[in-house]
């Protein structure tokens, strides 16, 4: 079991698109929408986890074409949080956030997000607990809960004390940029990864 949370920490702890967009919409839009977007990436982030245990997850990447479908359909997703967390406060943008993510967008995200069903597959199938099926899955879903929940919060954290440091607009801008330049790394790595 050790092995196991040290497998989900590290997972968890690495950046990816829920980390990395949790500490952007702290960043850009405060602690209130921060709160309310990763409760909505926890629902989102469980229900992933329920399609992979049922085999739902597995029957629908099973078909090549709504796999790429899927996989655009996240290009396209992240490409347009990037760009509401790069523009979030911004006068120069075309295209100003007027509003920040919610749970709507968490969920959203979480559904079409390729390392939450990685992860997912990667716990639920391996690291056996020697227990019947149905409890190592109950145990499963609670510790990586438990993990998941202080991990996104921490991040939550960092970007609501970037905010907080009350940085003039240009450093603001610039750090609302570098959050949504590492999201699109994200993109470009899975693109090129797939």
């Amino acid at each position: 079991m050790i092995i196991f949370l040290t497998a989900v920490f590290f997972l968890f702890i690495t950046p990816g698109p829920g980390v990395l967009s949790t500490a952007g919409v702290g960043s850009a839009f405060g602690a209130h929408a921060g709160y309310r977007y990763v409760f909505g990436l926890f629902i989102g982030t469980n229900l992933v986890a329920l399609a992979v245990v049922t085999g739902l997850a597995a029957l629908i990447l099973a078909q090549p074409a709504l796999r790429t479908l899927l996989m655009y359909a996240s290009i396209s997703y992240l490409c347009y949080l990037a760009a509401r967390i790069a523009l979030a406060g911004s006068n120069i943008a075309f295209v100003k956030a007027a509003r920040a993510p919610g749970i709507r967008d968490a969920l959203m995200l979480q559904a079409i997000n390729p390392k939450a069903y990685v992860v997912n597959t990667a716990m639920f199938t391996g690291f056996e607990f020697g227990i019947p099926l149905w409890q190592e899955t109950l145990w499963k879903f609670l510790l990586i809960n438990l993990i998941w929940i202080p991990i996104h919060l921490l991040w939550l954290a960092a970007g609501i004390g970037l905010q907080k440091m009350a940085l003039p607009a240009r450093g603001q801008r610039v750090i609302n940029l570098f959050m949504a330049l590492s999201l699109l790394v994200v993109v470009y790595l899975a693109v090129t990864m797939s």
